[in-house]
């Protein structure tokens, strides 16, 4: 009998190590989840779902703190069932009043096995699932309170006890850390973003033509990039319009794009040669003064002509132009494509022409529209097509934002998009055919 009763306790010692090394299994992996979000709201909403995972509960909520520190903000749930939210419809979010409230002003762990018992408790709204039992947990960012941990109903429907608050204060922990990340990495993706923004130009006037022109910094990691835009109308009435990719996505990217654009603009207007030979003279002017990357780049310049419009073009190793008509599909302009700029600028740039009626759009891009690891280029440019024909006759401003909002590629690359539109006949003036 004695041995028969040590043999059991061994037996659930055995079992509760088992159980212990299995939850900090699941407690490394969750904390493994989580560090790998830099989005915020994928961040909340998983630790929200890893708690509850860790602690087996039906129900789960993260309520972010308003900066005055009194009430909740912002309420992200799971377990819900469609219809629990169904009923639940119309109803506002929880603001931390009743138990909820206890621990924004109390916010060491708490744990209730009868929640309607608990004295602060005020009831749930009409609709609200049926809930018994509580753990809350206070999540630190930087040492301040972030917002409050909430799970509700073990599967098995037995109270939490305190392995489940001493795992959950745990990932509490780690949850920190990770919200933070996200929030370094937003702060850094929209200065980022804001910093790239200032080096690319506003597009100006450029009547009797029309454009529009969009960036987006990529998804991951958060820097500034070489993509890079750039059109006007010359003096002698031709519209030019640049679009280029400088390889690398740092400082040295971004500066090296922000020389290479304010030199073509300044080659553009004191030359009338051919596309080719103004990015030969580019590359030539950047590799003698400065260590440029290589680049890849798109010159065009449409000028006026007896039956609508030309458009000249020579590209670095770019990416074709693609063609919207006002009654035609949208069509890629593929040519020889030469080489791009910092490799050898004594190799001769090929240019091409291209009739364009009124009307017509002209549309250059960045690789990061359209590159996807899981897909071959010419699948995703064919994509590109449909979706630039379905908003072919929006705005201009419509039209790129269209494209960028939904892209064909991974969106792990920055994007740039120039759209320029050639007038129609009753936007043509006398001194620009004559002087064309």
């Amino acid at each position: 009998m004695f041995l028969d009763d040590q043999s059991e306790g061994i037996a659930q010692q055995l079992r509760a190590l088992a159980r212990a090394k299995d939850r900090l299994q699941g407690l490394l992996s969750a904390v493994l989840a989580i560090g790998s979000e830099l989005d915020l709201p994928t961040v909340l909403h998983r630790i929200v779902t890893t708690a509850m995972d860790l602690a087996d509960a039906r129900y789960g909520a993260l309520g972010v703190l308003a900066p005055s520190g009194d009430h909740l903000e912002q309420f992200v749930t799971a377990g819900l069932t469609d219809d629990e939210r169904g009923a639940l419809a119309g109803i506002d979010f929880p603001h931390g009043r009743g138990v909820l409230g206890h621990l924004i002003h109390h916010p060491e762990p708490l744990r209730v096995d009868d929640i309607p018992s608990h004295p602060a408790s005020v009831g749930f709204p009409p609709g609200h699932p049926p809930m018994r039992t509580l753990l809350g947990v206070a999540v630190s960012v930087r040492g301040e309170i972030y917002g409050d941990l909430y799970l509700s109903e073990r599967h098995d429907g037995r109270p939490f006890d305190q392995d489940d608050e001493e795992v959950v204060r745990a990932l509490a922990g780690a949850a920190g850390i990770a919200i933070e990340n996200a929030r370094l990495f937003s702060y850094m993706r929209d200065s980022a973003e804001q910093f790239q923004r200032l080096l690319l130009p506003t597009l100006p006037d450029l009547t009797p033509f029309s454009g529009a022109a969009i960036y987006r910094t990529a998804a991951e990691p958060a820097s500034v990039g070489g993509d890079w835009y750039d059109a006007a109308v010359l003096p002698d009435h031709a519209c030019a319009a640049v679009i280029g990719d400088v390889v690398g996505h740092d400082l040295q990217a971004a500066a090296a794009m922000a020389q290479t654009r304010n030199m073509l603009r300044a080659l553009l207007y004191n030359r009338k040669t051919p596309p080719s030979a103004v990015l030969t003279q580019l590359d030539h002017t950047v590799q003698a003064i400065t260590d440029l990357p290589v680049t890849t780049a798109l010159l065009a310049r449409i000028e006026p002509a007896a039956d609508g419009w030309i458009l000249h073009w020579t590209t670095a190793g770019h990416l074709p132009p693609l063609i919207l008509t006002p009654d035609g599909p949208a069509r890629y302009l593929h040519a020889e494509p030469g080489i791009p700029l910092g490799v050898d600028p004594d190799i001769r740039r090929p240019d091409h022409t291209h009739l364009l009626p009124g009307g017509t759009t002209v549309l250059l891009f960045t690789d990061g529209l359209v590159e996807h690891p899981g897909h071959a280029i010419d699948d995703r440019l064919a994509a590109l097509a449909d979706l630039a024909a379905a908003h072919a006759h929006q705005p201009l401003d419509d039209l790129v934002r269209a494209l960028a909002d939904n892209h064909p590629s991974d969106g792990h690359d920055d994007m740039a998009i120039l759209a320029i539109r050639t007038p129609t006949e009753d936007r043509l003036d006398g001194p620009l055919l004559v002087e064309g």
